[in-house]
């Protein structure tokens, strides 16, 4: 379910809020671009590098219209990560990336999110296909894209400063994501 507040969406999973960056969503994210599992995402960072790419969000949102969404355990009312719609200038493509804050892995948090952010995607943004960058290091976000219905399609050409990174290439397009949720709501 997408409620608008303030012109902002707010989607609902079974578990999960995904709604707009708030400041009081720094610490953990402090927390988790800190920790050095965040090394396949552009971390570890320092409290000050992490506050300026938190604002990379915000900025998105207002200036393009999507970004990526806080992602808020329902239960606890805590912030577990980020997941949603996410295009820098030079992207390879429409990304939903994704990233967890440690002690919240495990969990199918991530499917669960990038499932209604790439469902709010298509049907809101009227994207046509949404891809992943991922490091080919990083077994877990590639069990993620596969959850997902996405498949590798070969290597990521990021633009600079980030083309000195390896990254894969993953994806699927609206009309394949639509013909997996039909096949698994049967």
């Amino acid at each position: 379910m997408a409620l608008e507040i303030g012109g902002a969406p707010v989607i609902e999973t079974g578990r999960l809020v995904l709604r707009l960056p708030q400041a009081g969503d720094f610490e953990r994210y402090a927390e988790l671009f800190g920790d050095e599992s965040a090394r396949h995402i552009g971390g570890p960072l320092s409290r000050g590098d992490a506050w300026r790419r938190f604002l990379q969000m915000p900025g998105a949102w207002m200036l393009q219209g999507f970004g990526m969404f806080s992602v808020v355990e329902k239960a606890s009312g805590r912030w577990v990560g980020q997941a949603g719609p996410w295009q820098p200038d030079g992207w390879p493509g429409t990304e939903v990336g994704y990233a967890f804050h440690p002690d919240a892995r495990g969990r199918g948090y991530a499917t669960e999110a990038c499932e209604a952010a790439i469902d709010w995607a298509f049907d809101t943004l009227g994207w046509t296909e949404v891809i992943h960058c991922i490091a080919p290091a990083n077994t877990a976000s590639q069990q993620v894209a596969v959850r997902l219905g996405s498949t590798r399609l070969g290597k990521a050409a990021l633009p600079p400063p980030l083309d000195t990174h390896e990254a894969d290439l993953w994806g699927q397009s609206r009309e394949a994501w639509r013909a997996r949720r039909a096949e698994s709501s049967r």
